[in-house]
């Protein structure tokens, strides 16, 4: 069976919606590596007997090692229209995630600012006045702890590149799996970060739309099972 084999969590004439299995790229890879964005196409094409090529817009996207919900326009207006959504943050996207440690307190918002570090290919905190620099903010709780660990729920204000993973690393509670951000423990086939729902306007109808991922198997390992 295919470790990538598509899973479908909303689909209609305007929006498609999957569940990203850790490993894969969202999009961007070399000619012959697959990639969620092909998976994608090739389902449609298949499912509707498409001939050509088949349009689809990313409208999110998730890091490779990171699962959960990604979303796609089947039509350009509905990826206009959706685009707008995440950059004014007129929606709502939330995360689950296990990091090392307790961390204290229960709840709380940060807010960083965030900056390309091209040496190590990663992302650093850095100073409101660098250039270049760009604000990330969030939301979380603690749901519970899990021995030495922490499950997380976060509400991501802002949508910057690897943002949850450094502000999480930069606090001294890196992502079980995450080496890239100093993790030491290792977690399945990628890193503990979930997509678990996103909730948006519908493009097309006056309709809000809730879409919500299954966590992958290997969160069961550490007692937490989300359907």
């Amino acid at each position: 069976m295919n470790p990538h084999t598509l899973q479908v969590l909303y689909e209609d004439n305007h929006l498609l919606a999957v569940n990203k299995s850790a490993g894969l790229a969202t999009m961007g890879t070399p000619a012959g590596k697959p990639s969620l964005l092909e998976a994608a196409r090739g389902y449609l094409k298949e499912r509707y007997q498409k001939p050509g090529n088949v349009y689809l817009g990313v409208v999110s996207r998730l890091d490779a090692p990171v699962t959960g919900v990604v979303l796609f326009a089947r039509t350009s207006k509905a990826a206009r229209r959706l685009t707008q959504q995440f950059r004014t943050q007129t929606l709502q996207k939330r995360y689950w995630t296990l990091v090392e440690g307790k961390v204290t307190p229960g709840a709380g918002t940060w807010v960083d600012w965030i900056g390309q570090d091209e040496r190590h290919r990663r992302m650093r905190i850095v100073g409101p006045t660098l250039p270049g620099a760009k604000e990330a903010r969030l939301a979380y709780r603690r749901l519970r702890m899990v021995d030495d660990t922490s499950l997380l729920e976060i509400d991501l204000h802002t949508g910057r590149k690897h943002q949850i993973r450094l502000q999480l690393a930069h606090r001294g509670h890196p992502i079980l799996g995450d080496r890239k951000y100093g993790g030491r423990r290792p977690f399945g086939d990628g890193i503990a970060l979930h997509c678990r729902s996103l909730l948006i306007h519908h493009p097309s109808k006056p309709d809000v739309v809730a879409l919500e991922a299954p966590l992958p198997l290997s969160w069961q390992e550490f007692g937490v099972i989300g359907s």
